[in-house]
């Protein structure tokens, strides 16, 4: 490009250090060529001739501030070799496109984790006992009305479940029993005998 075309605030295609980047032009500089700002990067450089300069970046505003990219501006990016010279990590993305990769990404972390827990140890993990199917086996084995406090210690020392950081184990047990009686009635495993205490209907699965 010519000295005359370029203007503060715009945005361009440049050539630095034998890479395509899309720049903006800060201000002037004392000594030749203008400040500038890599736009993928954030990182300040200089432009020291027009000639670096190869043509306005599609879908960028000239006031100072640079555009969302479109998906004509990234195309034009990765056509210039974008993709092979500084990776995806520093790359513009297309609306819209982020979140597919995101969650593209994501299924993939997952999927591999997955397979490498399964591949590690052989054989699939043992299913870990729920805190409601602990409690009907304390119940079970106890034979009498127990209280949710006495049900969360019981199953702890029993190695059955133990609360996974929880703050009040003991009222969420007793919310699921509840729940569980009035879900199931007569099937439930649970009977809710007196005030807080819970004895075992011999319905265990």
């Amino acid at each position: 490009m010519k000295k005359n075309e370029i203007k503060v605030g715009g945005v361009y295609v440049a050539k630095v250090s034998d890479k395509l980047v899309t720049v903006r032009i800060d201000s002037t500089h004392s000594r030749g060529g203008w400040n500038a700002t890599n736009t993928a990067t954030g990182r300040a450089i200089r432009i020291k001739s027009a000639q670096r300069l190869r043509r306005p970046a599609k879908g960028r505003k000239t006031s100072g501030e640079a555009a969302e990219p479109t998906a004509e501006t990234v195309a034009e990016w990765r056509a210039d070799g974008g993709d092979a010279h500084l990776g995806e990590e520093s790359m513009p993305e297309v609306p819209g496109e982020a979140k597919d990769k995101t969650k593209a990404n994501g299924k993939g972390k997952a999927a591999t984790k997955k397979a490498k827990a399964k591949k590690a140890n052989g054989e699939p993990k043992p299913k870990r006992v729920s805190a409601l199917d602990a409690a009907a086996q304390v119940l079970a084995k106890a034979g009498k009305p127990m209280r949710a406090q006495e049900l969360i210690a019981a199953m702890a020392e029993q190695g059955l479940w133990t609360s996974p950081n929880g703050r009040t184990p003991h009222a969420t047990l007793y919310a699921a029993m509840l729940r569980e009686v009035a879900a199931k009635g007569k099937d439930a495993r649970f009977a809710k005998v007196d005030r807080g205490q819970f004895a075992f209907a011999g319905k265990e699965a």
